[in-house]
């Protein structure tokens, strides 16, 4: 588990200039397009040029009103015309007994080295009900070979990664506290294995210039940008101050900025941040979040870092996710939260205008269980049957559900994700 820096000493930081910075780059702001229509068929001149019968003269040319293309995206039905899906998930906090048993996996399977696709098979069937999944790469990782190492100066294998892109994810953020534990080399080494594996990725950089540039993924329906940034960096210092991107609501609010200008469609803030275990999202976390929001430049906030699920909110029309749990860890012995996690797929639609909003925000809650290792959803719809004992997972949903629902979640309009219920 991770340390942390006072949030106190870093949040006027985080804040202090967010709503001048996002006065001063409002004239950047009307370059941004408020998402892209479907492309129209307009009829050719010739077409157009007919004449009408008796009368010896060319009949009103008749253009057609213009109709977007019908884009539903994965997930629930669309209230729209046009619509798509995002999930995100917790940290993915690898431990010795976690590569044990990818090893013992692997073996059982008749392949070498390390395999983590069973620990993260649950999710793969929430993933395909979704456009875009984006995990978080919490710590760097080591040769296939090794050696490994955990907390508190993390090596991990990088068949995490491998796994990760396998049961489907597309993109992963990768600023943490954890990032520099192995300094540059265990940021290039991490930055390798995402790309050897096919997926994207921000939060951590090799070059300045890859520093400056933003992170936007296509999916059928639009162009969603991810900006990202961590809390602090465990007391270490970075070689260059570019090479991890911090939470600076300023900064990831100029990043914004140019995302829109860039032509997306849809901007998500993700926050490494918080209090390790806490079931509230601390004044840090609420402040950078709120002033996200309030430049206008984002769509939806999410969280993770705290290794415990946090409250969703709804602060003023715009989803807030602060925390999202552990996507995968060791259990605990001493922290109940520190095993569970949450899912969260958000859908959004397109309005008449071209603006690009939340239209559902659904989550499902999990719990990691032992011998063997696996992610299980402890979702009412139970998609994998029980995970740990019918009396645990019942208390596991409701310990989760409570906190969620803390800051008004539930009355805004988010709810439970039954999967298997799904068409």
């Amino acid at each position: 588990m991770g340390k942390r820096l006072g949030a106190a000493s870093v949040r006027a930081v985080a804040v202090r200039s967010a709503a001048a910075v996002s006065a001063g780059i409002l004239a950047a702001a009307v370059l941004a397009g408020c998402g892209l229509i479907a492309e129209q068929t307009v009829p050719s001149s010739g077409a157009a040029a007919s004449t009408g019968s008796g009368t010896g003269q060319p009949s009103p040319t008749v253009t057609p009103t213009p109709t977007p293309t019908p884009t539903t995206g994965a997930g629930p039905a669309c209230p729209t015309l046009r619509c798509t899906s995002v999930l995100v998930t917790g940290d993915m906090l690898v431990h010795t007994q976690l590569w044990q048993q990818a090893r013992d996996d692997a073996a059982a399977a008749g392949k070498p080295g390390l395999d983590f696709i069973p620990l993260l098979e649950g999710q793969r069937k929430y993933i395909q009900a979704s456009d875009l999944a984006i995990c978080h790469q919490e710590t760097p990782v080591a040769g296939p070979d090794g050696p490994f190492s955990a907390y508190p100066s993390f090596n991990v294998p990088p068949q995490i990664i491998t796994a990760s892109k396998a049961v489907g994810y597309q993109a992963c953020t990768t600023a943490s506290n954890h990032t520099i534990d192995r300094s540059t080399d265990g940021v290039l080494r991490t930055l390798d294995a995402l790309d050897a594996a096919g997926l994207k990725h921000t939060g951590s950089y090799r070059t300045e210039t890859e520093s400056q540039g933003i992170l936007i993924l296509q999916t059928v329906a639009a162009k969603i940008a991810i900006i990202q940034g961590t809390y602090g960096l465990n007391g270490q210092y970075p070689e260059y101050d570019w090479q991890v991107d911090m939470l600076d609501a300023p900064a990831m609010i100029a990043k914004a900025v140019k995302a829109r200008a860039l032509g997306a469609d849809i901007v998500l803030g993700a926050m490494h941040a918080g209090d390790e275990y806490a079931s509230e999202a601390n004044a840090q976390q609420q402040e950078v979040a709120h002033a996200l929001v309030d430049s206008g430049q984002f769509t939806m906030i999410y969280g993770h870092h705290t290794h415990s699920v946090l409250p969703i909110e709804n602060y003023k029309g715009t989803w807030i996710v602060y925390g999202l749990g552990n996507g995968v860890t060791e259990l605990s012995p001493w922290y109940v939260v520190n095993n569970e996690g949450l899912l969260v797929r958000a859908q959004f639609s397109q309005d008449a205008a071209g603006k690009w909003t939340a239209s559902d925000l659904a989550w499902a809650p999990s719990v990691i269980v032992r011998d063997p290792y696996r992610w299980c959803s402890v979702a009412t719809d139970a998609p994998q049957g029980v995970c740990a004992t019918p009396e645990a997972d019942a208390a596991t949903r409701l310990r989760t559900a409570t906190v969620v629902d803390s800051m008004g979640a539930a009355a805004a309009g988010a709810h439970e994700l039954l999967i298997t219920k799904e068409p």
